[in-house]
């Protein structure tokens, strides 16, 4: 499956002439550019736990530019009714959700003292600047331009986050899927309702409504792990970067992507 071209600069950085085709000879290591990802581990001091906490943060980036891949892709086969595919990359990226949610298990071993040997040497980065995770939110249909201004000093961030708000979200495309089904998408919950209350007859709009609502849950136990984490080892101080900390967290946990899929379920 295609992803469109946006996106494929985020997910798919250019390959060297003299690395694209690859031999008989190419080694493990050599495939995986595992010189450059082992290298780049660089801990500012001398506190132990330093290392944990850029892998943890660096391999939940490379997971999320795996979702970016896999949601780019689901999207254009929702848009062209193909299903099939998509329901199997929704179900991958949740898949991957867990093991982000996951990795904060691990970073939770720190504690409070541990971090306090890092946290000088984090200046004002924060995980706020994800331009990935603010991607992933825009591509699901939880976005606001001032969200995607908020990169403004990376432009290259800021110029996807810029063109994923002027082309449809991921529901979006599902509500769009809706219509062409002859479905009343005036009324989104009524429509999610009629795919409920007639699933023999509208199995693949179902399929794909659980799919959604699978990824949603997952992305809100992410998101619930991280503040639970972030309580255990800093409590209600300030985060860095100049972040609120546990209370943005906590504000955001009450944020939904589908909310007509949660909604429909008081009426069923």
């Amino acid at each position: 499956m295609r992803c469109s071209s946006d996106a494929q600069v985020l997910i798919a950085p250019i390959i060297p002439a003299h690395e694209k085709n690859m031999t008989k000879d190419t080694s493990y290591g050599g495939y995986l550019r595992l010189d450059l990802l082992l290298g780049s581990q660089r801990p500012a001091g001398a506190g132990h736990d330093e290392m944990l906490f850029i892998i943890i943060h660096q391999a939940s980036e490379l997971w999320m530019k795996l979702c970016l891949h896999e949601l780019s892709a689901a999207r254009e086969a929702i848009a062209a009714d193909n299903l099939g595919p998509a329901f199997k990359m929704l179900a991958r990226v949740a898949r991957i959700q867990t093991q982000l949610i996951q990795s904060w298990d691990v970073l939770a071993t720190m504690t409070p003292w541990d971090y306090s040997a890092i946290r000088p040497h984090l200046g004002p980065s924060s995980g706020f600047q994800s331009h990935q995770y603010r991607l992933i939110e825009f591509m699901l249909g939880q976005r606001e331009q001032k969200m995607a201004d908020m990169h403004a000093e990376n432009p290259d961030a800021h110029a996807l986050l810029t063109a994923e708000l002027a082309r449809p979200s991921l529901y979006d495309e599902a509500i769009a899927l809706l219509g062409r089904r002859g479905l009343p998408v005036a009324d989104i919950e009524g429509a999610w309702a009629t795919v409920y209350a007639d699933v023999s007859r509208y199995w693949d709009l179902y399929d794909l409504a659980e799919k959604l609502v699978d990824l949603e849950y997952r992305v809100q136990q992410w998101r619930f792990a991280h503040l639970k984490t972030v309580e255990r080892i800093i409590g209600n101080k300030r985060g860095t970067g100049g972040t609120v900390g546990a209370a943005y967290l906590e504000a955001v946990l009450k944020k939904r992507f589908f909310p007509e899929l949660l909604s429909v379920r008081t009426i069923l």
